[in-house]
């Protein structure tokens, strides 16, 4: 079950494909050749290999939180992709696109972003590589996390503020997406998540997946065995799909995938598009969708910019049909206090994201006990923490 892959159509199941005009899947078939060849070029794998030890640092370590899971009763680890350059697991594809972009012949990348950790890691690639750099943001999302727009215009992006709609990251996507229509031959979208158009999700997930191959041998490596259970925040999907490539092949290993509640259940309150959504196509790509009562895409909503996305990856909604992962839900307040909680436990803070599937470890170990909980903390909290304190104060927790 590890080496899922979509079909040549681009489907897992009945998730994912193309649904683009004609010329746009004459470029996009280009990228898949140009992609698959560079997977057996030697000199491309030498090349990403060295970024990844010597700029990203990796591997990222696997943490065992000892103060946490004293607390619980569990023992619960932490894949700390927050101590990667940049502070979040973005930069394992961002990098990846960029060289791409590079052998393509291309002279911009294209990025969109929510939480703003895609947007400066993208800002970050192009730099590495010499490429122009273009960040389409949600208005809202420009004012809530202030520091990684500055972050991105110091590291020579043009960002780009969108003010239609809910101004947050599906209109990102949909500006950004816009733009790289009319830019295609001479730029290429770097795409922040596992979805979009194939081949865009399977090229996400092969340069994540380096997290799932680092966590499975650590975890042998310090425990000699795997563990009990993972569990990673899903928006779109890139940091949990990189984890759950190592053990999907593991029947023993229950994996979780943790949506956001948001502030409730109903329509416009979350962005939990696997429990709440339905099939449809979305950004080029069939999914899971939130949708209104006109069957038209809803307004997703989390207090995490990286996660109010009204879709998801294909691949985890066929995981999710085929019953290998189980995708639960997490409140604001849930991820709040569990964000509050390990940076008083621990010394750490966890973006809001990974702050999801911090809290959902902590609801696991009050279900069971004596368990190995492995958590990918996807990205650190700098940017959170203004949002944060002013609107959760620490009196309130």
């Amino acid at each position: 079950m590890i080496n899922i892959q979509p079909n040549n159509q681009g489907f897992f199941g009945t998730y994912g494909g193309q649904y683009i005009d004609d010329d746009l899947k004459i470029e996009f078939d280009k990228i898949e050749k140009v992609f698959n060849d560079l997977k057996n070029d030697k000199n491309f794998l030498a090349e990403l290999d060295y970024y990844n030890k010597n700029y990203i640092g990796r591997p990222s370590p696997i943490y065992f939180a000892k103060n946490l899971s004293k607390k619980y009763g569990n023992n619960i680890y932490l894949k700390r992709e927050d101590l990667n350059h940049t502070g979040a697991h973005k930069i394992n594809h961002s990098i990846g696109e960029a060289l791409l972009a590079k052998k393509l012949g291309k002279s911009k990348i294209i990025a969109e972003t929510g939480a703003g950790q895609h947007g400066v890691a993208v800002a970050t690639a192009a730099a590495l590589v010499g490429l122009k750099c273009d960040i389409y943001m949600g208005e809202v999302d420009v004012l809530k996390e202030a520091p990684n727009v500055q972050r991105m215009k110091v590291l020579g992006a043009n960002v780009i503020s969108v003010k239609d709609g809910t101004k947050t990251l599906k209109e990102a996507v949909d500006s950004a997406f816009c733009a790289y229509l009319k830019e295609y031959k001479t730029a290429l979208y770097t795409i922040g998540s596992v979805v979009g158009p194939h081949p865009f999700p399977m090229i996400i997930e092969y340069f994540q997946s380096v997290i799932g191959q680092e966590a499975r041998e650590q975890f042998l490596a310090q425990k000699n065995k795997l563990p009990d259970c993972i569990v990673a925040c899903v928006g779109g999907g890139s940091n949990a799909i990189g984890l759950f490539s190592g053990f999907l092949d593991d029947e023993h290993v229950e994996i979780y995938g943790v949506e956001p509640l948001g502030k409730g259940s109903k329509l416009g309150q979350n962005a939990a598009s696997i429990t709440y959504g339905s099939d449809g196509i979305i950004h080029g790509f069939r999914c899971k969708i939130l949708k209104d009562e006109n069957g038209e895409i809803a307004n997703a909503y989390s207090i995490a910019s990286g996660l109010d996305y009204p879709g998801v990856g294909p691949k985890h909604c066929y995981l999710n049909d085929i019953k290998r992962v189980k995708y639960d839900t997490v409140s604001d307040l849930e991820a709040i206090s569990a964000f509050y909680e390990l940076c008083e436990k621990e010394g750490i803070i966890p973006a809001l994201e990974s702050s999801h599937a911090v809290a959902y470890a902590i609801k696991l170990s009050k279900k069971y006990q004596n368990k190995d909980i492995l958590v990918n903390l996807s990205g650190r909290g700098d940017k959170d923490i203004d949002f944060v304190m002013k609107n959760y104060p620490i009196t309130s927790f």
